[in-house]
């Protein structure tokens, strides 16, 4: 019988800098906030590593300076350790990769915003570096999006794309609830 795989949490980008963006919407957010909280809670009495990534570039709230990034008000995380984001993905221009491979780490779960964006970057570039990664979309949020088309994408049309060009190539997609147990049944 082979060893389970051990696993983190990556909550990316869960964060102030959001509320400020034209984007933003409060629709999503209560339902959001329970899951990614249910995620971390789960994880935690797993005793299995929180990580917590911050974007951070440019001017406008993801400057440094902003003093919005911090976390989401409404959630409760206490990481392991934390990184700062430039790009997309979180495995670019951080040590996140190195210190994942120091702690033995070969499974990520997948939580944070944007589902479309960091979160789905950070899994295709850690199922190519050879990561098990699973996507937890209902612990992911974004937003609606217009195509140059005019036509205008919900945030749920948006997941379930998401989902779709992940799933079985470089994720698995899992809930909270499936995800909280496949570490019951690793543990």
């Amino acid at each position: 019988m082979s060893a389970s795989p051990k696993t983190a949490l990556l909550v990316i980008d869960v964060q102030e800098s959001f509320r400020h963006r034209p984007s933003w919407s409060e629709d999503n957010v209560p339902e959001f906030l329970a899951n990614q909280q249910a995620l971390i809670d789960g994880a935690r009495a797993k005793g299995l590593p929180v990580i917590q990534i911050f974007h951070s570039d440019g001017d406008g709230p993801f400057h440094r300076d902003s003093g919005h990034i911090r976390t989401l008000e409404g959630l409760s995380i206490a990481p392991d350790v934390v990184f700062y984001k430039s790009r997309h993905s979180a495995l670019v221009g951080t040590e996140l990769d190195i210190w994942l491979r120091q702690h033995g780490i070969t499974r990520l779960i997948v939580s944070g915003i944007r589902t479309e964006q960091c979160c789905e970057t950070t899994t295709r570039h850690a199922s190519d570096l050879g990561y098990i990664v699973d996507f937890v979309s209902d612990a992911t949020l974004t937003f609606a999006m217009t195509h140059a088309s005019g036509t205008t994408y919900s945030a749920d049309e948006i997941k379930a794309r998401t989902e779709l060009v992940l799933a079985g190539r470089f994720a698995r997609i899992a809930t909270v609830s499936e995800a909280l147990d496949m570490l019951s049944a690793a543990a």
